[in-house]
């Protein structure tokens, strides 16, 4: 879970401007100290009435409007601010913060680019930009920027542990799981260290020692739901079915709109041949995310498993409109036709998967069989025989049966 260190720069308190303007604009930081932000913004629009040529007046009221999420109204404060004052470094990298908010990220990083022009030691102006980069999936940029954070405080434990984030992305597992230790090692107290971290674990298969991440995430925030979710996929890697479902079973009381989490339940109760329960799942799963065609595709299998031959056909033809160029979902509506004794339809769907996949072996075997009850036994010898080679099969028993 990526977390963005958008935090204010602390207000400017001193001025130097009249009297008057000197008492709204000092009024006006203390409100916002004791976060009454709507009265800091009354009292910094009396001092700019007052004196509108100071630059930390629009600051601080562009600091405030920040804290409310006005953040149209902050950037056009942080704006005048470094037209009054252009060589503020704090009011770029705000500015920055804001824009990035607002989802104008090549705006923001411009902008952390001229705070880190006018300041080149600003390690959160290196680290704002690389996350920003990261993105913008350019990986590679923010870690040179993560990098450069680090060299200017090798105690930042944001930086090591947002360049473990990119180094994941680049399947660097190893390298973000350096990462991500250095920044425990710097705050103990992170769940989400500790939940990234398992999940380079994870990358790497070394699932048992994932969980003690997961452990230590959950340990640290019992609501973590995250973290409940990513010990279930540890789980049911090492075959830990029950506990996995247990796990899943948090994550989804914590978030009832985890998709992904009733997918994967669904997944492991088909496995248990719970087929109405992982039917009832994907069935879930699919009002949450109803563009994903690899959820159609397995409740169709577990469809399959209980002989609703049409209920799967449905399901499958549905992933396949999703996803067109999929061999599997051809070949499991092929299944479940050759099931029906419909084997010109079953033959055609695997015509379309080896189309698509000229080197699945499992659709070769399954047409062969079609094409066997066809009565095209010629068909069926040499599909039987292209499955065996595939699938390194040397004493196929499709072969001995069709081929004799």
């Amino acid at each position: 879970m990526k977390k963005l260190l958008f935090t204010l720069v602390v207000l400017i308190s001193f001025s130097t401007f009249g009297q008057t303007a000197d008492k709204y604009y000092n009024s006006g930081y203390e409100k916002a100290e004791a976060k009454d932000y709507y009265g800091a913004i009354s009292d910094y629009n009396k001092a700019i009435q007052l004196n509108p040529n100071d630059p930390d007046a629009y600051f601080n009221r562009g600091s405030s409007k920040d804290e409310l999420k006005d953040y149209y109204g902050a950037v056009s404060d942080y704006s005048k601010s470094i037209e009054l004052n252009p060589n503020n470094a704090k009011a770029y990298l705000n500015r920055g913060i804001v824009k990035a908010n607002l989802k104008d990220y090549y705006g923001a990083v411009s902008d952390y680019s001229k705070s880190i022009e006018l300041n080149p030691n600003n390690a959160k102006a290196y680290l704002n930009k690389g996350i920003l980069k990261a993105d913008l999936k350019d990986y590679s940029g923010a870690i040179t920027d993560y990098n450069k954070a680090i060299e200017i405080d090798p105690n930042y434990d944001k930086a090591y542990y947002n360049r473990g984030l990119s180094k994941g992305e680049l399947k660097d597992y190893n390298g973000a799981i350096s990462d991500y230790s250095k920044s425990i090692q710097l705050n103990p107290n992170d769940p989400d260290a500790y939940n990234n971290r398992g999940n380079s674990k994870n990358n790497l298969k070394a699932y048992n020692v994932a969980i003690i991440d997961f452990n230590k995430a959950i340990e640290l925030d019992p609501n973590y739901e995250k973290a409940y979710y990513n010990r279930g996929i540890s789980k049911a890697s090492l075959k830990e079915y029950s506990g996995a479902i247990s796990d899943y079973n948090k994550a989804i009381e914590l978030d009832p709109n985890n998709g992904a989490a009733y997918h994967n339940r669904g997944l492991l109760k088909n496995k248990l041949k719970d087929y109405n329960g992982a039917i009832e799942d994907y069935s879930k799963a699919i009002e949450i995310k109803p563009s994903d065609a690899s959820i159609y595709d397995n409740r169709g299998v577990s469809k399959d498993e209980l002989k609703d031959y049409y209920g799967a056909i449905r399901d499958y033809s549905k992933a396949i409109e999703l996803d067109p160029d999929f061999s599997k979902y051809y070949g499991g509506r092929g299944i479940s036709k050759a099931s029906l004794k419909d084997y010109s339809g079953a033959i055609r769907d695997y015509n379309k998967a080896i189309e698509l996949d000229p080197n699945d072996g499992g659709a070769y075997h399954n047409r062969g069989i079609s094409k066997y009850y066809s009565g095209d036994l010629i068909g069926a010898c040499e599909d039987a025989k292209e499955s065996a080679s595939l699938l390194g099969d040397d004493d196929s028993q499709l072969v001995k049966v069709v081929c004799n």
